[in-house]
This record gives structure tokens, C-alpha cells and sequence, in this order.
């Protein structure tokens, strides 16, 4: 109800000032947005629908048998309320940990990953000893792994291994937490079968950076990234690129007997890998992207994108270039005078 005091209209709900009492066209126009604006705060358009949606249940089993039914009706968003109307009204219900549990479904067939996470966290929290805590960390863990996915995957053949592998070490983690808890868990053997794919694409996703290394030409930084699939991601189909990695840094740095080792080790054990010809000969890459700065600014459309690199020489230095400096202060023939010193060199 709207009451007139003065010169000014109020709502008679909330004391909110509506409007003032003015004759001109904009400022009857600028009344109307305002009265508009305070009707909806004061409930007038539908403030108490959430109430009333929940007038006709009387307890709390009716609450769970209505979320129950949208779920299985596939209205998750609706469930999603009911059981947070459930949780908010019976807190210590015998529902309520159920409920607790099955929001983290109805967040996930939502598509919101993150709510889901969580809420599954939630319930580790609050019921670490509940009959359903392996479902939450499995419920956890597969929010992350559809997570990374991508809402692009559904329309675009896009090649998981070459994007940020956060979701999937976060989802492999989970996965492993609850395997290293509950082994017998009757889902146990979906996690293992989805850490095993991670797995795979968390060391494809390294070889992806090691030859973006090599392609740079940071063939330290390749090295240690192959050196780390080899190390850590042992049975996983990359590891043999890992090696093949390995055998190209040494090749590029002139460290030829530790690359003979391990041609010698992709040789024995992947011997029809792609870079070992008939032979048995490493083939090492010819071209490699080096972008010149005209072909970066023209977008690829002028100038180059590859460059021949040459190998590291074969030959090393017999002392180090420290004991050269050494040797050379060292011997007296070779020290400057104070003469060239003082004249820059000009004079001896």
C-alpha cells in the first residue's frame, strides 16, 4: 500500500520513499522507474514465490520426495532448491545428510562443476564417517575431470593434452585420494580407468611443451621436461617420445655419448618409435619454428617460420673456460701492462 506524507509518496510496506509529488513530464517519467524499482522491493512482484512454492509441504520426508521427483524428472535446478529449502528448514533432519549428498548430483547434472566441488567438499567436511563419503570424493573428482573438458569439446575436436592440465591434476588427485581411502569402493574401477586417461594426457601434455622447448630452441628446458616423463610417467605410451626428446637436447647441446645412451635405450625398447629410421639412426628434426618478426606481425602471411638449426660441435674444449682464465692470469706472458691498462689499449 502506498501512503502520501507531504509531498512525498511512501510504501506503506517498507517506508521506502516512492516518489515525489511533481507536475513535469520527465520528472513523472523518473517517478515511474522509481516506483517500479521500490514495487519490486518490497515483494510486490514475486518476492514470496520461493515461500509459496514451498507452501503445500508440511515436512520434511515431503520435501525429499519432491526433489526426488524433479531429479528424476531431469528439473535438477529445481531440485537444487528444494533440497537447499530442505537443509535450511531441517538442519538436523534425518534427510539432511542425504540431502547433502545428492545436491552434489543435482549441481553436476546442472553443469554448475564448481557448486558440485563444492558441495562434495561440504560433505567430507561435515560427515567424514557417512556410508557416502567415497561417492562425494567420487563425485569430486569427476566434476574436475568434465570440467576439463570444455564446453568447445561438444562442437570442436579440440586436443585436451595441449591445453592447461589444472583440472586434470586436480580430478587425478581426487581420484587418487579416494582410491588410497576406500580401495573396495564400488567405484573404484571407473576411477582407476579415468586416472589411467589422465595419466596419459598429463604426460602428452609435457611432451607438448618439451618440443615447444626444442622449437625455441631451450633444449635444457626440453630435456628436463622429456626427463620428467621418462622419470614419472612410466607405461604411459609418451614416454617414448620422452626419450626421443632426450636423444634430440643431447644431440642439440654436443653431449653425444649421453645421446648415444639413450638412442641406445629408445633402440632397445621402442624400436619402431617414429624418429628411428631402418637403420636404427635417430632422424633429427631439419626445420625448426623460429618466427621471424615480420611473419609475427603480418599475422604468418610474410616472412619465415622455420629455421635450420645447426648441431652443437661434436668437439669439447679440453679444460673449461674457467681454467683458461685462470691459466691465462696465471702465466705472466700474457698479463697487461699498466701502460695498456691506463691508455685502454692504445699503448703497450
Amino acid at each position: 500500500m502506498l501512503w502520501l506524507n507531504g509531498a512525498v509518496l511512501f510504501c506503506s510496506t517498507c517506508g521506502i520513499p516512492v516518489l515525489p509529488n511533481v507536475n513535469t513530464a520527465f520528472f513523472k517519467l523518473s517517478a515511474i522507474l522509481l516506483l517500479c524499482l521500490n514495487l519490486a522491493a518490497c515483494g510486490w512482484f514475486g518476492g514470496d514465490e520461493d515461500e509459496d512454492e514451498f507452501a503445500d509441504l508440511t515436512s520434511e520426508e515431503q520435501f525429499y520426495r519432491r526433489a526426488l521427483d524433479q531429479v528424476e524428472g531431469q528439473n535438477f535446478r529445481g531440485a537444487i532448491s528444494t533440497y537447499q529449502a530442505l537443509e535450511s528448514r531441517y538442519p538436523f533432519g534425518r534427510f539432511a545428510a542425504q540431502s547433502q549428498i545428492e545436491i552434489v548430483y543435482a549441481y553436476y547434472r546442472n553443469n554448475d562443476l564448481e557448486a558440485a566441488r563444492a558441495a562434495a567438499d561440504r560433505f567430507i567436511r561435515l560427515h567424514p564417517d557417512n556410508e557416502n563419503v567415497d561417492y562425494a570424493y567420487y563425485m569430486k573428482g569427476l566434476s574436475s575431470f568434465t570440467d576439463d573438458k570444455g564446453i568447445l569439446n561438444r562442437f570442436l575436436p579440440v586436443d585436451s593434452t595441449r591445453r592447461d592440465p589444472g583440472r586434470s591434476q586436480e580430478s587425478f588427485n581426487d581420484f587418487a585420494q579416494l582410491l588410497a581411502l576406500y580401495p573396495d569402493s564400488p567405484y573404484a574401477a571407473d576411477t582407476r580407468s579415468r586416472m589411467v586417461f589422465l595419466r596419459n594426457n598429463l604426460a602428452a601434455y609435457e611432451i607438448h611443451v618439451a618440443n615447444y622447448y626444442l622449437e625455441r630452441r631451450a633444449y635444457i628446458a626440453a630435456l628436463r621436461r622429456g626427463q620428467y616423463v621418462v622419470e614419472n610417467f612410466q607405461g604411459t605410451p609418451p614416454v617414448a617420445d620422452g626419450v626421443a626428446v632426450m636423444v634430440e637436447a643431447y644431440l642439440r647441446l654436443g653431449l653425444n655419448e649421453m645421446a648415444d645412451t639413450s638412442l641406445e635405450l629408445l633402440r632397445e625398447n621402442y624400436p619402431e618409435h617414429a624418429s628411428v629410421d631402418s637403420n636404427g639412426s635417430f632422424i633429427i628434426r631439419s626445420e625448426i619454428t623460429n618466427p621471424s618478426l615480420l611473419y609475427t606481425v603480418s599475422f604468418g602471411l610474410l616472412g619465415a617460420n622455420w629455421v635450420d638449426p645447426p648441431l652443437a660441435p661434436t668437439t669439447r674444449p679440453g679444460v673449461s673456460g674457467s681454467d683458461q682464465i685462470i691459466n691465462s692470469q696465471a702465466d705472466p706472458a700474457q698479463r697487461r701492462s699498466l701502460l695498456s691498462i691506463l691508455t685502454f689499449g692504445l699503448f703497450d
